[in-house]
């Protein structure tokens, strides 16, 4: 298993990218309530710094976060201190019953654990068998078209203490996306350099979709969460367990 997002890209996604979690949050709240679901156990897959497990809990729910990113945990811990945190790859994770699986931020397109869609499909069944009767899945995923046209996507961003250069590429025809991540966080007086490189592959929603309901799930495709709109190439998924 490759480890991915370590102290320096974690504290930067969390303090320069964590809107995404808080903007879905009171949509994915009322997704929550819409399908009876007030209380119980939720099962957050890449819980990240914590920013969604921390609405979850405020909000009366018991958390179950699970991360392979040391660092993203140790911010977790602060940001959502009544969750439960446990380091863990969802490829071989063991889910307990529970009445909510959720995932975001494209968590299941990477492969720090390397996975193909067989054993994606795997996943969806034993997410299925945790869940009670009328439990739910909510999750997106990141498909090809991710990245426009057929040359490298360079992107820059900076904030008050970091400065992030990344480059995209897609293989359209193995449908994986390489991100080369370079970055500078001021420590002190100066700035430490460190790099990512993170390989996610593609799923078409379509496939997908049809490998849940092949589980025993209903699906639905959905563009967002509340006002929260997904990117293009992006899909969100709720799948509700009959």
């Amino acid at each position: 298993m490759t480890q991915g997002y370590e102290e320096d890209l974690a504290y930067i996604h969390d303090v320069g990218f964590g809107d995404f979690s808080k903007k879905s949050a009171p949509g994915l709240l009322e997704i929550l309530r819409q399908k009876g679901i007030q209380k119980g156990l939720v099962i957050d897959i890449g819980c990240g710094s914590g920013i969604w497990a921390n609405a979850l809990t405020e909000a009366g729910y018991d958390v179950l976060g699970i991360d392979i990113s040391d660092a993203m945990l140790d911010l977790a811990r602060i940001k959502a201190p009544k969750a439960n945190l446990q380091k863990a790859s969802f490829v071989k994770f063991n889910f307990p019953k529970c009445d909510a699986v959720t995932s975001l931020g494209e968590c299941l397109n990477y492969q720090f654990d390397e996975h193909d869609k067989s054993e994606l499909k795997d996943i969806f069944a034993r997410i299925y068998q945790a869940l009670r009767p009328g439990g739910i899945f909510i999750f997106d995923i990141a498909q090809p078209g991710y990245v426009s046209g057929i040359h490298a996507q360079k992107n820059y961003y900076e904030g008050e203490d970091w400065v992030i250069f990344l480059e995209k590429q897609e293989d359209t025809k193995e449908n994986k996306l390489i991100r080369k991540i370079s970055m500078f966080r001021k420590i002190g007086e100066f700035y430490r350099k460190s790099e990512e490189t993170h390989r996610v592959q593609l799923y078409k929603s379509t496939e997908v979709a049809k490998e849940l309901r092949e589980v025993g799930f209903r699906v639905r495709i959905i563009r967002g969460y509340g006002e929260l709109k997904l990117r293009k190439a992006v899909a969100g998924f709720i799948a509700t367990k009959a």
